[in-house]
């Protein structure tokens, strides 16, 4: 498959691809589906409230113990502020060819909501059988290929 054209996917950290910023446990799957994300989009950035400084330590503790690729840690962070993760925020994002992937609607700029695409939020007692981020793989590919 080849990369959607300027298409973007701006991720959320806490409670989608990890438990949260104090414990960092990387939801199952987290791996394969950053790196589904690096091969089949254009762009991919972390959109989190989680401060710069420390989703990258956070991205370097995931780096080496081997639960994130390498690239991860130099991700383009967006910042932001205010209510909502308004996707006007990423530089140079076409906002009807970006998907957010978020687990908290109300974080959801409501004008944008058409550009969410929402998962459960990975909580205690974090299981290991969580299969989100798979299934957020194929909605992922349903949604490109119409």
């Amino acid at each position: 498959m080849s990369k959607q054209k300027q298409v973007t996917i701006a991720l959320d950290l806490e409670g989608t691809l990890i438990s949260n910023a104090v414990s960092q446990f990387p939801r199952p799957g987290l791996f394969t589906f950053l790196e589904y994300c690096y091969q089949n989009f254009d762009r991919s950035v972390i959109f989190t409230a989680v401060n710069e400084v420390r989703f990258r330590a956070i991205a370097r503790t995931l780096a080496e113990a081997g639960d994130v690729p390498d690239w991860f840690v130099d991700l383009e962070y967006i910042n932001w502020s205010g209510t909502y993760k308004d996707l006007s925020f990423i530089p140079q994002a076409i906002i009807n060819r970006t998907i957010l992937i978020d687990d908290r609607i109300e974080y959801i700029h409501p004008d944008q909501k058409d550009r969410w695409l929402g998962i459960s939020s990975y909580e205690y007692p974090y299981p290991n059988d969580d299969r989100e981020l798979d299934a957020t793989i194929e909605r992922l590919r349903q949604r490109t290929d119409s």
